[in-house]
């Protein structure tokens, strides 16, 4: 299941840009905004606001564009 996925990876990452998460699960952008707002109100992940570095913090993006989202369920995936 893509939930299970995505919960996997950013408990792992800890923080991810949606394109990221796009890119590793093969899926649409908005096909996962969906499930991760979900994830969110569940409280198990936090969207961030806009400006927000990546963890590996390359720059190459504009990050008032990257829609970042983070892990704060410490129950595990």
């Amino acid at each position: 299941m893509i939930l299970a996925r995505i919960e996997e990876y950013l408990s792992r990452q800890k923080r991810a840009a949606l394109i990221d998460l796009s890119r590793y699960l093969g899926s649409d952008p908005e096909a996962l905004r969906g499930m991760l707002g979900m994830l969110e109100r569940k409280g198990r992940v936090r969207k961030l606001p806009l400006g927000t570095a990546c963890a590996g913090g390359c720059r190459e993006c504009d990050p008032a564009t990257v829609e970042m989202f983070e892990w704060v369920d410490s129950s595990g995936p």
